[in-house]
């Protein structure tokens, strides 16, 4: 239909119309009259719809409390009363997006969905939530979400316990998490940004309920609110919808909401803060230097995208010369750049890992040195070229892998409309981007430098140093601190916390009443498309080689993936594909040194990736197919340079680059590192896996802790070794890029083929073709069952096995009970009543299975709850409707939508892992006839394999110490 700007559609007056055709949208942007609150709609024919409500919410300290109000608000509300409709939706929703995020000054609530009824039932859900939550007549929210004392009987030590307080003890675990939730603190000391909006565990416990409801009642008011609509959605519907549901019944009020610039300083500051390490990690080499820069305002959409391709190029091509000359200094292992501009005055950040506290005068001059250099000398104009191009590429491609491309869009819309500018500001980025093309022919980033980096006095360095058994030492301040509360308080006041602990347990153990959970809309199975999507693929020939074609519309964009088998590389050497995926692209080739190597990949191409894969034969984890892929794309018209490029990295490297080797290694290791702490759940569950599954073995010497080890290994050795690694990357590069391990796979619109096939041919002569033996891997196997020692505050608890080892075939009823198991057992033992920030289980079609925890106050308790977990499953039962929402849920993970590329991806590895269209419409058959019965005839299954008692826990040190009597090993993963 057609609007007219001034008039007023179901109460919402329509403000401005506009067509921004860099995402091929129209743009409407509209007032609520009554209530006052805003509203965009990007209108375009995509069917994966987005509905956002944001609030502005600047925090007033770090008791966490926006962070704490997120999740409260999803813990039901008025025509949802059930304990936790977040959840209940999770589990019966065909949602393709679910979550809310907190910001440093905002709270977002989005949800995606591809099914109009579903849309609508969210929208109901979420803004029912965010206007009339039960925080007001539900304290125990509070505590269970936020923090509280526990204590269950008088002789015990009260203890702190809450969601947030252990998602955010996990979150201050991580150097590189203290690091950039301190940088707006250095910068920010009189506004918002000068506290934590998450919450620092410290701080959390002072938080009241009072403040809390407070806080709610001032800013979740629709005139504070940014409403947001995306995709194909009937828009008159959706507006009538909010309407009458909810906005009608709101006046418009001033809120006083306003986010105020720090005034700059006169001279740079220096901040400093400890992390903690543990008791035997050595402290030297340890330290991260960040220098921070203030950087103008978000809202000026130029200078918003040009600091976001300088950061790139300064600091994160393998070009990047800033990077490079503090890697020449020899300042520290590892350096990366960060440029925050998700809030009002964004902040660029030059970060150097694993360097000395004493080096921080040196790391200024360094950086000062090679800025000033780059001013005066100029950057290289390919340099510039290659940081343009790639990012033209990735705005004009708008692939965003799982998060749908609405909710990147609603992101960037607040990073201008939350701060009162146009809301489309930065979805209209061609005018900026033809101004920071000048800087082809000008010195249009030198300028930039100059002005916002060394003549800017707005700017602070942090040094974040470890010490040793901070951790232990916070530890004990606070079991001294609530020792010294408790000994204040009266008997009565004693057993007044024990009832309030009481009283939280029977809230949390008391069962949803069912009409509670009836309130809560749900599809039925009619909406459900019974037949499963078939992925397009068709065989081809080229030179003999196979290829996958997955013809589909791509927008002239060509992604090619190379997958070469990885069996003919000895045993000892499989840790070497890891690092040579990390290396390939990073070293020069004959042809060309690294930074132009760099700078020609990112001027021809979408980006060329290496990534090593395992795939399984669908039944056996016996069998797999290891592979190191190559993932690339580029437009259809440079396939012939794609080629010559990936030809010149698979047939060309040189690895005689003794300081780069050393450079890229320290840099894994660093990387390594980061993610270690920050996905210990999946690290756990990695390293239990492989203790019994030769798939999960070949993972883990590729990625996980074993592999860790090795690169710790060849970075402590790196002189003694150079002459072996060089060897080794040698060999492999005979070893894996032949034409006899190479399987293509090439997804492009049908038209295009004869242009891929043209230019795939020249890739020939870079391989060899000699016959090379197989390899047959034999591992050691066992219930190893280690304690894996760090600094954390919180553990990651994981149990594992193979249910086919002990003669159980896969279902699709199995993907159903992981919904159950992962939504409903271990939400409500492992998080709710454990306090862990989350809990989830794995099945998988080659008969491995996993239960893990995340940022989980607990350990031997988590353990138990895992083996109990088969009781709940034998006595499951349910009617008809709860069945169908675990049903629907199951659903909308394997519905998940796939762009062009994932669509490619995924049916290739169906290909590889021989997984039939038959075999895929079965599972779906079989989680659609899911029946209560079908569940309970799994609880042998699930009693079984954790009998095998096959665990690892990732955590802190003290509490696994505490535990060691069941463990068989302790390991000290940092050292």
């Amino acid at each position: 239909m057609n609007f007219t700007v001034n008039t007023s559609y179901n109460g919402f007056k329509l403000l401005e119309e506009k067509k921004v055709k860099e995402i091929n949208s129209m743009a409407r942007i509209f007032e609520h009259e009554k209530s006052g609150a805003r509203l965009l709609h990007i209108a375009n024919d995509d069917d994966n719809k987005v509905f956002s409500i944001t609030f502005r919410t600047p925090p007033t300290d770090s008791t966490g409390l926006p962070h704490i109000l997120e999740h409260a608000v999803l813990c039901g509300s008025r025509k949802f009363p059930a304990k936790d409709p977040f959840v209940e939706l999770a589990k019966g929703s065909l949602n393709t997006f679910l979550n809310a995020m907190t910001f440093s000054d905002k709270t977002m609530y989005p949800i995606a969905s591809r099914n109009d009824k579903d849309f609508l039932n969210l929208m109901d859900v979420y803004l029912d939530a965010v206007f009339y939550p039960n925080i007001y007549k539900k304290p125990e929210i509070l505590m269970q979400e936020g923090w509280h004392y526990e204590l269950d009987n008088p002789e015990e030590e009260i203890t702190y316990k809450g969601v947030v307080y252990n998602e955010m003890k996990g979150a201050f675990s991580s150097p590189e998490q203290v690091l950039f939730r301190k940088i707006q603190e250095s910068l920010f000391p009189d506004t918002t940004y000068q506290y934590d909006s998450g919450g620092d565990p410290e701080a959390i416990p002072e938080l009241t309920q009072e403040e809390f409801t407070a806080f709610h009642k001032k800013l979740y008011h629709p005139a504070n609110s940014y409403i947001y609509l995306y995709g194909d959605g009937d828009i008159m519907e959706h507006l009538k919808f909010i309407n009458e549901e909810y906005l009608q019944n709101f006046e418009k009020i001033k809120v006083d909401s306003e986010i105020t610039l720090q005034t700059p300083y006169k001279e740079p500051k220096t901040s400093f803060v400890e992390y903690s390490i543990s008791a035997n990690e050595r402290e030297q080499d340890k330290t991260f230097l960040s220098l921070n820069f203030v950087v103008g305002k978000s809202t000026n959409p130029e200078l918003h995208l040009a600091f976001d391709i300088l950061t790139y190029l300064l600091l994160e091509t393998p070009a990047a010369p800033l990077k490079k000359a503090l890697l020449e200094a020899d300042l520290g292992k590892d350096v990366f750049g960060s440029y925050d501009h998700s809030i009002l005055q964004p902040v660029l950040s030059v970060i150097v890992k694993n360097s000395n506290e004493e080096e921080q005068e040196r790391f200024k001059q360094v950086v000062y040195d090679t800025l000033k250099a780059l001013v005066d000398k100029g950057i290289d104009k390919k340099l510039i070229e290659a940081s343009i191009n790639i990012y033209e590429f990735k705005l004009r491609e708008a692939d965003y892998g799982r998060y749908p491309k609405g909710l990147i869009y609603c992101m960037k819309s607040m990073e201008s409309w939350l701060y009162d500018e146009d809301p489309v500001l930065h979805l209209t980025y061609e005018s900026a981007l033809g101004k920071i093309k000048t800087a082809l022919t000008t010195n249009y980033f030198e300028k930039l430098i100059e002005k916002y980096l060394l003549n800017n006095q707005h700017q602070s360095l942090l040094v974040v140093t470890p010490k040793k058994g901070l951790v232990q030492e916070k530890e004990e301040e606070v079991k001294q601190k609530l020792a010294n509360y408790k000994a204040k308080l009266s008997k009565e006041e004693i057993n007044q916390l024990i009832e309030n602990t009481s009283m939280l347990k029977r809230y949390q153990e008391e069962p949803n009443d069912s009409k509670d959970l009836e309130k809560i809309p749900l599809l039925s199975l009619k909406d459900i498309e019974e037949k499963a999507e078939k992925l397009l693929l068709i065989e081809k020939k080229e030179n003999g080689l196979p290829i996958l074609l997955h013809p589909m519309f791509t927008n002239e964009i060509a992604y090619v993936n190379l997958l070469f088998d990885t069996t003919t590389v000895p045993k000892e050497l499989i840790p070497y594909v890891s690092l040579l995926s990390f290396i390939l692209g990073k070293v020069s080739t004959e042809t060309y040194h690294y930074e132009d190597l760099s700078n020609e990949i990112n001027i021809y191409t979408g980006g060329i990736d290496f990534k090593v894969e395992a795939y399984s034969l669908k039944n056996d984890d016996g069998t797999y197919f290891p592979k190191l892929m190559i993932q690339s794309s580029a437009l259809v018209k440079q396939l012939p340079k794609l080629f010559h490029i990936i030809g010149e990295l698979i047939g060309a490297t040189k690895f005689n680059e003794t300081k780069r080797l050393k450079e890229i290694i320290q840099e894994v290791k660093s990387r390594l590192e980061m993610n270690i702490l920050q996905d210990g759940h999946i690290v756990a569950a990695r390293r239990a896996t492989s203790y019994f599954s030769p798939i999960g073995q070949y993972k883990e010497m590729c990625t996980g802790i074993a592999y860790y080890e090795f690169i710790e290994e060849l970075e402590g050795n790196f002189d003694n070794k150079l002459q072996e690694i060089q060897s080794n990357l040698e060999k492999l590069i005979k070893m894996i890029f032949n034409q006899d391990n190479l399987l293509v796979s090439v997804t492009i619109e049908e038209k295009d083929y004869n242009k891929f096939q043209e230019a795939f041919k020249s890739l020939i002569n870079y391989m060899g073709n000699e016959k090379l033996d197989k390899q047959q891997y034999q591992f050691d196997y066992g219930p190893k069952n280690e304690g894996l020692l760090t600094s954390s505050k919180v553990q990651y608890v994981a149990k594992a096995y193979n249910f086919q080892k002990l003669g159980y075939d896969y279902t699709g009823h199995l993907q159903v009970l992981k919904t159950i198991i992962s939504l409903n057992y271990l939400w409500n033992k492992v998080r709710i009543t454990g306090g862990a920030y989350g809990a989830m289980a794995g099945f998988s079609r080659n008969g491995n299975i996993y239960f893990t925890s995340y940022r989980d106050p607990n350990l031997d308790k988590t353990l138990k709850v895992y083996d109990e977990a088969h009781k709940y499953i034998s006595e499951f039962s349910t009617d008809e409707r709860e069945m169908t929402k675990y049903i629907i849920g199951t659903i909308s993970k394997i519905d998940a939508p796939l762009t062009a590329s994932m669509k490619g991806q995924e049916a290739t590895a169906y290909y590889i892992s021989q997984i039939s269209q038959e075999d895929i419409q079965r599972e779906r058959d079989e989680v659609l006839r899911t029946k209560p019965e079908d569940i309970k005839n799994l609880a042998r299954l699930i009693k079984d394999v954790m009998e095998k008692n096959y665990y690892c826990v990732l955590g802190n040190e003290g509490k696994i110490q505490a535990n060691k009597h069941i463990f068989k090993n302790l390991v000290e993963v940092f050292k």
